[in-house]
């Protein structure tokens, strides 16, 4: 793609925001053309923020994936919170993410009816206190009938009457080109802010520990995932150049021994079944072999100590 003459070049910053399993690291990774944030079912996935780069010719947009937002219990879940509604104060424009929230309801003429929520009531206020332009996504619309999108598109203009609306399926890609292009209107004219080549600022060993609590979050289920902490504590590349193998070796946090016993499995299988899969996201990063070593070890409430939050990466 060519860059106009006559388009000025746009650069500057993007968060995008909402609550839990909303589909903000599947927009980051569909707009950064890159697998950068790790993606599940399980809301809370996202525990800290991912800056994703993207480059056009006339555009550079430096979004941030955020935790979702809800009213946080416990110690991790503050710092989760924390990580998103800090951000709107760093940025040039905030991206709302949200589902279209059809609830069913036989008064209805339509059978259904839209329920903003409380959640989202919560982070509405937020955003507006901020003060920071808004442009308010509605995700997932090809799970919807199609007479209900206009209703739900209303509803959330009077709710936030100053934002731009995008339908949109970060999934499918549907709208995804659309909303780029609002994004960076959104921006302020001048150079790009990071080196073109520049994708994240985050460490391939960060991406690597994220690698493996995906596929924990992916096997496992209850309460597991989410005691669950990973550590790299070896990144060695002393090989990459030569033979073209990375080894990694990866700790596993867990806060009680049943949850160790469940992460390791009978005769170890569902631990080879993480590391397996583990090691074939790694691979695709690094491009070239991995050697992956996993240990779970326990840690007891980890989740609630300022000092082990710190130490596994959730606090300053």
């Amino acid at each position: 793609m060519r860059k106009r003459d006559d388009l000025p070049h746009r650069a500057g910053f993007c968060a995008i925001i909402g609550r839990p399993n909303v589909g903000k690291s599947t927009l980051l990774n569909r707009l950064i053309g890159e697998k950068l944030a790790i993606v599940s079912s399980k809301p809370q996935t996202t525990r800290n923020r991912v800056l994703g780069v993207l480059n056009r010719p006339e555009l550079q947009v430096a979004l941030f994936d955020t935790p979702g937002i809800h009213r946080a219990k416990g110690s991790l879940n503050r710092f989760m919170v924390d990580q998103a509604l800090g951000i709107l104060s760093e940025v040039d424009v905030v991206l709302y993410l949200i589902e279209p929230g059809l609830m069913k309801d036989s008064s209805s003429p339509s059978g259904f009816r839209v329920e903003i929520g409380e959640a989202n009531q919560f982070i509405l206020e937020r955003l507006r206190a901020s003060g920071k332009p808004a442009i308010l996504g509605i995700n997932k619309i090809d799970t919807i009938p199609k007479e209900m999108l206009l209703p739900v598109i209303q509803a959330w203009q009077a709710e936030l009457p100053g934002a731009t609306i995008f339908p949109l399926s970060a999934l499918k890609g549907d709208g995804v080109e659309s909303l780029l292009h609002t994004i960076g209107e959104h921006l302020p004219e001048g150079p790009a802010i990071f080196a073109e080549d520049m994708l994240t600022d985050l460490a391939e060993r960060f991406i690597a520990s994220e690698y493996v609590r995906e596929q924990i979050l992916r096997t496992t289920h209850q309460e597991v995932p989410y005691s669950t902490a990973v550590v790299i504590e070896d990144f060695d590349e002393s090989e990459r150049d030569g033979r073209g193998l990375v080894r990694i070796f990866a700790r596993i946090f867990v806060e009680r021994d049943s949850q160790k016993a469940i992460l390791i499995g009978s005769k170890g299988e569902m631990l080879k079944k993480i590391g397996t899969g583990s090691r074939k996201e790694m691979e695709r990063l690094l491009g070239c072999k991995v050697f992956l070593a996993l240990q779970v070890s326990v840690e007891p409430r980890w989740s609630e100590r300022q000092d082990a939050l710190r130490r596994l990466g959730y606090g300053s």
